[in-house]
């Protein structure tokens, strides 16, 4: 069984489509980031850097609990347990989906999260943090709809890790001001991926939306 740690943002919403994906059963743990419960020393345990999600794998490597944290460590992690094409073998296809992976990890998450915290009932206005993260949201995008002009999903034809890491983040294209009616190979990859039947479960975790 795996407890996962989590919360209802892009992050913690990709754990929970790879779970549903995968078939794996797990228990939900909800870990309210408003009330700064990532900060108990519980779940510092095993998130020391005190971000959702995070799991607990009671049958780990050599059947023995693991601890993972890191969301993009996560789907590689469970990836391996479940021996899944979601993470292709094939060195190439591989190198592929860790590239968009990384991509992700490195670039959506962090330009879309800034765009969102500007862009989205910001505490207070700030021109140059809207502006600076808007336009690197869009060039982002852009970025992402050259590759699917190219390839069905992210990594080449098939469905991967780097897709499920990026839908959720795409998923909240309002707050970051962009209409996917300009980027129209992602509203193609975005619409498909939205009807999987695991997607439209695992983006219901934990039902609560921030």
């Amino acid at each position: 069984m795996i407890d996962l740690y989590t919360w209802g943002t892009p992050n913690g919403r990709k754990v929970s489509v790879m779970l549903e994906e995968l078939g794996l059963k797990y228990n939900v743990h909800k870990v309210d980031i408003s009330k700064g419960e990532q900060h108990k020393p519980e779940f510092l345990k095993i998130s020391p850097n005190n971000r959702i999600p995070a799991i607990v794998d009671s049958e780990g490597p050599g059947g023995k609990p693991i601890s993972v944290f890191e969301s993009g460590a996560i789907l590689i992690y469970l990836a391996e347990k479940a021996k899944s094409k979601l993470l292709p073998k094939d060195p190439r296809q591989r190198t592929e989906t860790l590239e968009w992976l990384m991509w992700q990890m490195g670039g959506v998450g962090p330009m879309f999260g800034q765009a969102h915290h500007f862009l989205f009932n910001p505490p207070e206005d700030v021109p140059y943090g809207k502006k600076r993260y808007h336009d690197e949201a869009k060039r982002l995008y852009k970025v992402m709809n050259t590759r699917l002009g190219n390839t069905k999903y992210l990594a080449g034809d098939g469905y991967t890790v780097a897709d499920i890491a990026t839908y959720p983040w795409v998923q909240r294209h309002p707050r970051h001001q962009v209409d996917l009616a300009d980027y129209p190979n992602v509203k193609r990859w975005y619409d498909e991926i939205a009807k999987r039947p695991a997607v439209e479960k695992g983006m219901q975790v934990p039902f609560y939306n921030v």
